[in-house]
């Protein structure tokens, strides 16, 4: 399954390199667990092997399937007759679920929102941590730093990053 030295995705984290992989007894079962760095969090992280698919924990996606999402990335269309504790919730799953197109959706759907009205706080916060989610697995995929991540983030979602604090030389929070 996984190797050390593995670029994984952890949902809600982002973009993440598997450091170790150990046996712990835990109630006296042996389990695997893997020993993750999470580089734009400062943090690493352990979790067992064999809750990686419930935690939707699954290897970066190729540099193909990226360019793919990054060429489509505002086709399809914003649902926007959902209320807005509804959306949240909504975009909250999305986020959580792990996949590339679904966490764009919402960075798409939340521009996309916010060109038509400034957002909310719990909106903006949740745009600037999915930004940080995308743009730590573009790091990984395209072996960039993060300031050329989130120039080509920028190019493609045409919206200055640096207004939302991501594109600065700061440590992402």
């Amino acid at each position: 399954m996984f190797q050390v030295g593995d670029k994984i995705f952890y949902p809600t984290q982002g973009g993440c390199v598997i450091q170790a992989i150990e046996e712990k007894v835990v109630h006296g079962e042996t389990l695997r667990y893997c020993t993750v760095n999470i580089p734009h969090r400062k943090m690493t992280v352990m979790f067992p092997t064999n809750n990686s698919d419930r935690l939707g924990i699954r290897p970066i996606v190729d540099s193909d399937k990226l360019d793919n999402l990054l060429n489509t990335f505002y086709d399809g269309e914003s649902d926007t007759t959902i209320r807005d504790n509804r959306r949240i919730q909504k975009n909250i799953s999305k986020i959580k679920s792990g996949d590339i197109y679904e966490g764009a959706e919402v960075i798409r759907d939340l521009v996309r929102s916010n060109n038509k009205k400034k957002l909310g706080l719990t909106e903006k916060n949740m745009m600037e941590n999915a930004l940080e989610i995308l743009i730590s697995e573009v790091v990984l995929v395209k072996g960039i730093t993060k300031q050329q991540a989130a120039t080509l983030l920028d190019q493609v979602i045409n919206v200055p990053l640096g207004d939302l604090s991501l594109a600065s030389n700061a440590p992402l929070i």
